[in-house]
């Protein structure tokens, strides 16, 4: 993972955490009922996740209570805009926007001497069964401060009123609470330490909840697409909402999905963009096998991808060039159908959300897109970077190297 830091490509935009901060973020673990961590310094993201903290815990979503209650820790107001690098619900960097936006003001005047738990609630305390999804639909975002610190004002606030009150100026006992109150919290009698509410509507999102699920509403009939085999075959047997049910592999669901326009696919525009051409050539890297060249000197040398292309068995060389071999095919028979000439993964992978979608939604089905195909290293690093981490350790170092060098050139297009 050295190579991505060195690129800047592996949580670059976290936030290191030490010395008075660790003991906030510590309470807002306590309050949230969590165990503090060991740790003397670590970096958080957006939400306040941290990835040294979830190493130490053994546990990924250490923040969540159960899959259903999700939340979130507000330090720093540095925090604003950052990514959330291990989102369980793809709704979680618009939660914390929403955050930013309402109150940002008053998290600046909080967070200098204090932090905020943040509580997700979208009312449902536990989750049982995979449709129990469905009954995502408000959530209501709530606010908690560490040592009870809007308690404290209303105290402070209390006893000045009682100071104030005929003679009590002159009663020590007033003085020395006033004292201990100011020592403990300051001078809270203009500070702003109320956070209203807010409310949060989702529509179309993807969670982490039984294994990963995609929930597609506002469509002829809401879709829902399981990742996990066994949640998927237990959703089937519940006849209780009128939804449809897909496993992530069944090839059907991108028919259903083109029809519902939520997919849409131009086969010989494709073949124009650099897009396929990234496709092309991660698949191509598969088949290289104890080569004279690095690999990523082969992916960007014509001459060298045609030699190598040609040195790889028949069947290999067919998948690679699948999409090509069908538009030919197509200039002689109309009839030719893509699903017999092109990879079946790289036939999804060329698909994308349809332009009529909201760009919240489309980044939702770009998301879909690489968990069914992970080939192309750009659009899996932009739409699900834990996904590409993963993936990333496992490739040859040329072509780590290639892959860093797409990525890069893709952020100045």
């Amino acid at each position: 993972m050295q190579k991505l830091i060195k690129a800047n490509l592996y949580r670059s935009e976290s936030i290191s955490v030490s010395g008075k901060l660790v003991e906030r973020y510590n309470k807002c673990l306590v309050k949230l009922g969590f165990t503090k961590t060991k740790l003397t310094s670590f970096s958080i993201d957006g939400v306040g996740w941290s990835p040294e903290i979830a190493e130490e815990k053994g546990e990924s979503f250490y923040l969540n209570n159960g899959e259903a209650n999700t939340h979130a820790i507000i330090i720093t107001p540095k925090q604003k805009g950052l990514p959330v690098y291990n989102p369980f619900n793809s709704f979680d960097r618009e939660l914390m926007k929403l955050v930013f936006k309402h109150h940002e003001k008053t998290i600046n005047e909080i967070t200098r001497d204090s932090a905020i738990c943040i509580e997700f609630d979208q009312k449902i305390d536990a989750f049982y069964e995979p449709l129990d999804v469905l009954r995502y639909k408000d959530i209501i975002i709530r606010f908690h401060l560490i040592d009870n610190l809007n308690k404290a004002k209303e105290d402070q606030l209390k006893l000045i009123e009682q100071f104030n009150n005929e003679y009590n100026f002159i009663d020590e006992e007033i003085h020395k609470e006033l004292i201990r109150s100011a020592k403990k919290y300051g001078d809270l009698r203009e500070r702003n330490l109320t956070i209203a509410e807010i409310t949060f509507t989702t529509d179309s999102f993807y969670t982490k909840a039984f294994g990963g699920i995609y929930l597609l509403r506002d469509l002829v009939t809401p879709v829902l697409i399981f990742e996990n085999e066994a949640t998927y075959k237990e959703a089937i047997k519940d006849t209780t909402y009128d939804v449809l049910m897909y496993h992530i592999s069944h090839s059907e669901m991108i028919e259903k999905l083109l029809s519902y326009n939520v997919l849409e696919l131009d086969l010989e525009e494709e073949t124009t963009r650099k897009r396929y051409k990234r496709i092309q050539k991660f698949m191509f890297s598969s088949f290289l096998k104890e080569t004279a060249h690095p690999i990523k000197e082969i992916l960007q040398d014509g001459i060298l991808f045609k030699s190598y292309l040609n040195k790889i068995d028949i069947s290999s060389r067919k998948k690679v060039m699948g999409l090509e071999r069908f538009l030919e095919k197509q200039q002689i028979s109309k009839n030719t159908n893509p699903k017999d000439l092109i990879d079946e993964e790289m036939y999804i992978a060329l698909h994308k959300p349809h332009s009529s979608l909201k760009p919240n939604h489309q980044d939702l089905i770009w998301h879909l897109l690489v968990s069914i195909a992970p080939i192309d290293v750009l659009f899996l690093y932009w739409y699900d970077k834990e996904q590409f981490y993963a993936l990333f350790k496992t490739l040859d170092a040329s072509l780590q190297d290639w892959g860093i060098e797409t990525i890069l050139k893709g952020f100045e297009v």
